[in-house]
């Protein structure tokens, strides 16, 4: 197959991607948990559960990272130089960002911040790092702490993806369950976020870099990946489709059980 036809067989196949994924994207974009960021106390709850996506996110930078990237001792180059630029670039990204004071910092150390300035409750959040730094396992780690089910469920399908060692499905939850719709979820939490309000000074920075980051530069580039990763492999580009769909939906269910919870808070408010 000459790289014209290779090139018009990707195109096809991410296409297809993107119209099965429509639907669902409408979804997520018009998830009614937007609607409920109206206050500072929604906000904090709303971190408090949120902020176990941000970590585990890194997870599968990394994932990516190890399996397409140079990371081993002795080192040898990669042929895919586009695809190693592009994984470094959002490691460095991730982990050493530049916050609103010009400080280096991780996206997920600028989400502790916010959550601090705010006053959230970082307690789970903390003592799940620790566990973590002290070798215990992920499954282990999530019982031993007092968090929703359905964030302990959105955790562990990320590993369980992690887990199956395809680079192929890795990279589609990483391109489509985030990057490729991290901007369209921002936007529509921005809305409903006070712009004047200095309470949020914090988490608006981190949005805005995501909208900023991910949209113009890390979307675009990771769907490219999954060209190169997939191919003209039929089975490949199915397993991603099925993960990206998944992975969708498991970030509804998220959004799901975070507005209740929310919900549930405001109504107990209103009856003490």
């Amino acid at each position: 197959m000459n790289t014209t036809t290779k090139l018009n067989v990707t195109n096809s196949k991410s296409f297809k991607i993107d119209n099965e994924l429509s639907k669902l994207r409408f979804e997520l974009k018009n998830h009614k948990i937007y609607q409920t960021l109206k206050s500072i106390d929604q906000v904090r709850t709303f971190m408090e559960n949120h902020v176990f996506a941000v970590w585990d996110f890194m997870s599968l930078v990394k994932a990516l990272q190890n399996e397409l990237t140079s990371t081993a001792i002795p080192w040898t180059p990669k042929k895919n130089t586009i695809i190693v630029r592009f994984i470094n670039e959002v490691v460095f990204g991730e982990e050493s960002d530049i916050n609103e004071l010009g400080e280096p910092r991780s996206h997920f150390e600028m989400y502790l911040d916010a959550m601090t300035e705010i006053n959230a409750n970082k307690n789970e959040i903390d003592y799940f790092i620790k566990s973590i730094e002290s070798g215990n396992g992920i499954t282990d780690c999530l019982n031993n702490i007092d968090i929703i089910d359905g964030v302990k469920e959105f955790t562990k399908y990320t590993f369980d993806i992690i887990g199956t060692g395809k680079i192929h499905c890795i990279a589609s939850a990483f391109a489509y369950g985030r990057e490729d719709i991290i901007p369209e979820m921002f936007i529509e939490i921005l809305k409903e976020l006070d712009p004047n309000n200095v309470q949020c000074s914090k988490l608006k920075y981190y949005l805005d870099r995501h909208i900023e980051v991910d949209g113009d530069l890390h979307g675009p580039i990771a769907r490219n990946m999954i060209k190169e990763l997939c191919g003209t492999d039929q089975d490949k580009w199915n397993e991603a489709i099925i993960v990206a769909k998944k992975c969708i939906k498991k970030r509804i269910q998220l959004w799901d059980v975070i507005h209740d919870v929310i919900k549930s808070d405001k109504q107990n408010n209103v009856l003490a």
